[in-house]
């Protein structure tokens, strides 16, 4: 009898836990169907439409408030292929409306019909005006997005400014935020600070009636969001001086730097060749680009951050550097240079006319490679050493600490580390046998040695600053945040002693107003300081380069100047540096005879189109 009872309660528990589940269930139904309809309405594909709101880009302004990057309104259309009428449908007027082909017109809505509830892109890019008329015809099924485009008003500053593109499928598998038809900085500052200027989306949830006629806001817009713009940025780019320093380097290979010792803010970067960035916007980016990337001179390829270069007889300021710190050399020191140095039986490193023995102010102001070679072999042949590898390492800590052989950490994208060699690079190549002479050609910047534009221009503020330097940036300020990181603002200093630069200083400074190979650079009153490079190129006409900073005692701008093929320092890359100087600390030009001459200046380029 307790059997039968106790199997009862059990039954009738279990019918009770039954009941209570289905009433749950149903009392929460009859909620949802007919108290709070929210949810059967957001559940109701065909009566709401999602339409993503993109936020405008941030915008860029040069150092003086001019604007280098904007943005303009522009409109992608979109389609819901099962809301376009069977009937009725003129494909020849929304062709003419739009501009397009009937043939990419009718691709297009092909490829929407395999997801017709799904919104799908029939083109972008569309002008304000294109949209305006486009509205006006009232196609059903049709609707059209906000995007914002970018335009770069004084058309300067491709390799620097970078550009954006939508985004591909490689990009998306690394940044899963993202969604097919985003727009992303593909290059340059627009990739550096994409995080910055990209913004944040928003969405608004239409309700549409059966003929896809948008009604109103669901809701009265409770389940909106609006975007969230990009910040905007103050560039540390001068834009008037960037203009002069393209224009001069037109029909030129190679790249100028610039930048302010006192802050490592980048006044100004140029490759060239360069493009202009309103090429790479708009409906025919992918066929300039295109064009861009066949050009055998590689306009996209930035040589200002990516280039390797042999630094030639600027590096000479280095040498010197290194041997005053290691108490091998004094300024008085003088060496002799019988047109060069011999460092083998019959093979000697020439050098050009000058007066012999000469200290070290003027072996700078001179560019004596006798001198330098000198200096080299007692650094790393120095008997404190315990052979000439421990010397050679010793050496290569020093240059390192200029910033050569490593990446500067700067805000820039695809900064490269160039090359400095080290003891057992030579191990390996001439198998544990050689010595100082056999890589002598170090001591002129030259052999296995490869720097960066940016890392030379970097040399000429470590000097300026005699003996430290702030990590260069092309980013001044960001829209909403009080300062920049704090490795920015903090000194980097070099292993050579701040007393060491002063003779340095004076020698480049000798070259320019005194005597040597730099006084073609001279300006009365700016005190620039200069050192010629004429670096050997295996392909053809030597490299012209050339290092300087001015004034002397109280440096604004440090720049260097690297034009392939250019010949002597003096010759191209001086007069291109002296200008560009004279143009940023004065606002003026004297000498527009010497624009000229560099404008006019052909530079025979062996892998140029004919």
């Amino acid at each position: 009898m307790s059997d039968k009872r106790d199997s009862l309660m059990r039954v009738r528990t279990l019918q009770l836990i039954v009941l209570l589940v289905v009433g749950t269930i149903v009392g929460r139904l009859f909620y949802i169907q007919l108290v709070d309809d929210r949810y059967k309405d957001m559940a109701n594909n065909n009566a709401l439409r999602h339409v993503v709101q993109y936020p405008p880009r941030g915008e860029v302004r040069d150092r003086n408030g001019e604007f280098i990057v904007q943005s303009r309104e522009a409109y992608d259309l979109m389609v819901i292929a099962r809301e376009i009428p069977k009937e009725g449908f003129d494909t020849m007027r929304m062709c003419r409306v739009l501009g397009m082909e009937k043939a990419e017109l009718i691709k297009q809505l092909t490829r929407a019909k395999t997801r017709s509830r799904v919104p799908m892109m029939i083109t972008n890019q569309l002008s304000k005006e294109v949209k305006l008329r486009f509205d006006e015809c009232n196609f059903r099924g049709f609707y059209t997005v906000y995007r914002t485009i970018r335009s770069y008003p004084r058309r300067i500053g491709g390799n620097l400014m970078g550009y954006v593109g939508e985004i591909n499928a490689e990009q998306l598998r690394k940044r899963p935020e993202y969604r097919a038809g985003d727009y992303i900085g593909i290059s340059g500052l627009e990739s550096a600070y994409e995080e910055v200027l990209r913004g944040k989306k928003g969405v608004k949830i239409n309700e549409i009636d059966n003929h896809g006629v948008i009604k109103g806001s669901f809701r009265d817009g409770m389940y909106d969001s609006l975007p969230i713009p990009g910040r905007s940025l103050v560039c540390t780019i001068d834009a008037e001086l960037q203009e002069l320093a393209e224009e001069l380097m037109e029909g030129k290979v190679g790249s100028v730097v610039a930048i302010e010792p006192s802050t490592g803010e980048i006044l100004l970067m140029v490759s060239s060749p360069t493009y202009d960035p309103n090429d790479l916007v708009g409906k025919n980016l992918r066929l300039n680009y295109n064009k861009l990337l066949r050009n055998p001179q590689r306009p996209l390829y930035n040589r200002a951050v990516s280039s390797h270069y042999p630094p030639g007889s600027t590096f000479k300021l280095v040498q010197g550097l290194i041997g005053l710190q290691e108490d091998v050399l004094k300024p008085s020191y003088r060496y002799p240079c019988a047109g060069g140095y011999t460092y083998a039986a019959g093979r000697k490193m020439k050098c050009h006319p000058h007066p012999s023995p000469l200290d070290l102010r003027a072996a700078v102001a001179n560019s004596c490679n006798a001198y330098f070679c000198y200096v080299f072999r007692d650094i790393i042949d120095n008997k404190k050493y315990e052979n000439v590898k421990a010397g050679l390492d010793v050496w290569t800590d020093y240059v390192r600490s200029f910033g050569f052989g490593r990446t500067l950490d700067s805000d820039f994208a695809n900064e490269t580390r160039g090359y400095v060699p080290t003891s057992e690079f030579y191990n390996r190549v001439y198998r544990n046998s050689w010595k100082s002479q056999t890589i002598i050609s170090l001591s002129i910047g030259q052999g296995e040695l490869g720097c960066t534009p940016l890392q030379m221009a970097n040399l000429a503020a470590i000097i300026a600053n005699r003996g430290y330097y702030y990590i260069p940036h092309i980013v001044r300020s960001v829209e909403g945040v009080d300062s920049l990181e704090q490795r920015f603002y903090e000194k980097q200093y070099t292993k050579v002693d701040a007393e060491h630069f002063e003779p340095i200083v004076e020698g480049m400074w000798q070259g320019v107003n005194v005597a040597g190979t730099s006084t073609r650079a001279a300006v009365a009153g700016l005190d620039i300081c200069g050192k010629t490079g004429t670096a050997q190129n295996p392909h053809g006409r030597d490299h012209s380069t050339f290092l300087s900073f001015a004034p002397k005692d109280d440096p604004k701008i440090a720049i260097s100047v690297y034009v392939e093929n250019g010949g002597f320092g003096a010759t191209i890359a001086l007069p291109i540096a002296s200008l560009l100087i004279e143009k940023y600390l004065t606002d003026t030009i004297t000498r527009p005879h010497m624009i000229d001459q560099v404008k006019q200046m052909k530079i025979y380029y062996p892998n140029a189109k004919k």
